[in-house]
């Protein structure tokens, strides 16, 4: 058997015994090594390991991580529902509204689904629920919602992609998720909308609509959060890394000194939350590292791709084919293992047939965002079925609903790349030729 087999072989039977996604990484790369290199070359592990997580990008996702646990525990979805609520008003399906108002706004904060899903269930489902909505419905739809998360920059999946590809600018990967995020948002509203009022979901007459002006005021901090990250970006103030500091120091500030939901000890908390989080994210990029090097050294990845070109010389049916692919993957991995076992794949893919590196990964992003709420696996939709308390599998009609949803804005920016690229282009952003 070939080392390329063996080194894919073991980590997908890993993967099938239940080891972690990170240590099935590095054993397919050490067998990858012993049957294709030499045994002398283990003593790579250690630099390979280093260099995977020893770049000043990453410094960002643990503050990310923190940022959005910060603004968790300050209640800030609970200012923002309140305030969507106001504008929205009483009417069947406003509270549906309300919610995928609030993720994508929350997006614009953290970059984590997990955590905006969260967030935005513990306020939600209690009134959703009183207002005649069923509870799979909502869980259902506040974490397709929130998978939003992955495009509204900050995103955490797209600076892991900015530093997987090279010569991607992180900038022009943040202004291209807006435009998609917010169709994706705009797209779950649809059949939300339409089965609110096809069920006599809420009664317009039984809701009270929240002082505007007052919600605006106890809303205006929070709003600034994305304000202040994405014109800081912007004006060129701070790089996306320095941005994360900034978004931290701001959530603290919120949180204890405005809205007085952050202590001490509540803050501590949340460091060491997130420095355990941080800690098994970092842990999957320094283990896939070794995969990364011994697949690129082996040529295990050009096999692959060469394997794939095989299939068809026409560029569409391929990105077709990658797409089904991520899909699948994204219901059983998560965004950094998906990133870091199929880049190194799908790289020589992108330089074949041109793709726009910018809008390949925009694809792949909305691509991933489905899987966070497709079972078996759909990381957002368990977080908010725990806080429903309902069995996962209740939501599996509701999901679908809302996959054929995403799908279809998914399918908008693949033949509009425009979606994706008017907007760092606009701004002046490097993205390349579309």
């Amino acid at each position: 058997m070939s080392p390329d087999l063996l080194m894919i072989g073991s980590f997908l039977l890993a993967l099938l015994l239940g080891v972690p996604v990170a240590f099935a990484l590095g054993l397919g790369g050490v067998v990858g090594i012993v049957t294709g290199l030499s045994p002398d070359m283990l003593a790579t592990l250690g630099t390979n390991t280093y260099n995977s997580v020893a770049k000043y990008p990453l410094i960002a996702i643990p503050l990310f991580i923190l940022t959005g646990l910060i603004f968790e525990r300050a209640g800030v979805a609970a200012s923002l529902v309140r305030f969507a609520q106001a504008i929205i008003g009483p009417r069947h399906g406003g509270l549906a509204v309300v919610a995928v108002l609030v993720c994508l706004i929350m997006g614009g904060m953290s970059g984590s689904g997990p955590a905006d899903a969260a967030a935005v269930a513990m306020v939600m489902l209690p009134s959703m629920r009183k207002a005649g909505y069923p509870q799979p419905f909502s869980a259902t739809l506040i974490a397709a919602s929130s998978s939003t998360a992955i495009l509204i920059p900050p995103s955490i999946a797209l600076i892991l992609y900015s530093i997987v590809v090279p010569g991607v600018d992180l900038r022009a990967l943040f202004a291209a998720g807006l435009f998609p995020g917010v169709l994706a948002g705009l797209s779950l509203l649809v059949p939300a909308l339409l089965l609110a009022r096809k069920h006599g979901w809420e009664d317009p007459e039984a809701t009270e609509r929240p002082p505007l002006w007052e919600s605006f005021k106890a809303a205006l901090p929070a709003l600034f959060a994305p304000v202040i990250i994405l014109g800081g970006l912007r004006s060129g103030l701070f790089t996306p890394t320095e941005a994360a500091v900034v978004a931290v120091t701001y959530g603290v500030i919120v949180g204890s000194l405005i809205y007085r939901n952050l202590s001490f000890k509540d803050l501590f908390e949340l460091i060491t939350e997130a420095a355990v989080t941080s800690g098994v994210v970092m842990l999957i990029i320094a283990l896939a590292g070794i995969f990364a090097w011994a697949g690129t050294t082996l040529g295990t990845f050009q096999h692959l791709a060469e394997g794939m070109l095989s299939l068809s010389d026409n560029g569409w049916v391929l990105l077709g084919l990658v797409m089904l692919l991520v899909l699948f993957a994204g219901m059983l991995l998560d965004a950094v293992s998906i990133y870091l076992i199929l880049i190194p794949i799908l790289l020589p893919l992108m330089n074949h047939f041109g793709w726009n590196p910018v809008w390949f990964g925009i694809l792949l992003a909305m691509n991933i965002a489905i899987g966070q709420f497709t079972p078996p696996v759909a990381v957002n939709l368990m977080v908010t079925t725990r806080i429903a308390n309902i069995r996962l599998e209740h939501t599996l009609g509701w999901a679908l609903v809302f996959i054929a949803a995403m799908a279809t804005s998914l399918l908008l920016v693949m033949l509009v790349p425009g979606i994706a690229l008017w907007l760092p282009d606009k701004l002046g952003y490097v993205v390349g030729n579309w």
